[in-house]
This record gives structure tokens, sequence and C-alpha cells, in this order.
């Protein structure tokens, strides 16, 4: 079993999840650490799957995907075959930025990003030619009103 978080690693986590180029010694002085207890704790959280990744945001409008569309869909193929394909086509296809199995009325949900409905389109053919689908139903985001990457610390 993994290590339990304490306060001073959920500060630590909070910092690296609103900036992650913050250095060691920035880290540390703000948690009341030395630099070297610090790394330490972060190369701990490393190890231990908390910091699964270090990554920069992009600006969507500025690389010109700033349209999301979210894609329900539903399928009548419940089996390892088919899943496996249906995985393998979504992981070809860049402007699919999530991918969820669902409970509910949807057997899976998509997020798409791409500059325009014409984009869309074409990850919807390329959907739709390589793997079979019984129902595909799309919803364009008309603005984002709360994005973050953060996830809440409260829990762990």
């Amino acid at each position: 079993m993994g290590h339990t978080l304490d306060n001073t690693d959920r500060a630590i986590l909070e910092l690296l999840q609103k900036d992650a180029t913050l250095s060691v010694s920035e880290i540390g002085e703000r948690v009341n650490l030395s630099s070297t207890p610090c790394w330490r704790r972060i190369q701990r959280l490393e190890q231990e799957g908390f910091i699964q990744r270090r990554v920069a945001l992009l600006d969507p409008e500025k690389l010109n995907v700033g349209v999301t569309v979210f894609v329900a869909i539903k399928t009548n193929q419940h089996n390892d075959k088919w899943f496996k394909k249906f995985a393998d086509v979504v992981s070809t296809i860049p402007q699919i930025v999530e991918f969820y199995r669902m409970s509910g009325e949807n057997d899976y949900l998509l997020r798409v990003v791409v500059p325009d409905i014409k984009g869309y389109d074409a990850v919807y053919r390329r959907l739709i030619r390589d793997i079979e689908l019984f129902d595909v139903s799309s919803s364009f985001a008309m603005e984002q009103l709360k994005y973050t990457t953060a996830l809440p610390l409260d829990y762990a």
C-alpha cells in the first residue's frame, strides 16, 4: 500500500498542480522545507504515482482547436474484440483528447477538439469508416465556463 499524504504532501501537490515549473527551492520555501527534503518528497510522490507526469497546458485557440465537441456513442457490440478495435481507432485520432466508458444511456463519451464543424466532420467520418457504431450524438460546447486540470486533494 502506498504512503498516506500529510499536509505538506498536499501543499506540494497543490503547488505543482498550479505551476509545475516552480523550482524545488521555491516549493520548499512555500511549504517550510529545505530543498533536499522537499526534493525527496516530490521524488516519493512521483514514485508512488501521486504525480503521474508534468506537462505544459497549451492554448487551444492559439493552436486553432478552439471548438470542443462532446460525442456520446452507443454500441450494440459488447465484446472484447470490438472494444479493442474501437480503443485502437480512438487512440489514432489526435483530435480525440478524452475517451470514457460510461454507465447509463451512452456507452462511451469522447471529447474532441477541432477548429470547426468541418474538422469535426472529418473526425466523425474517420470513426464511422473504421468502426461500426450503433448511434452517435454530438454536442458542440458553446462556452467553456470552468476548466481545470487540478484535482481536489481533500480526499487523499
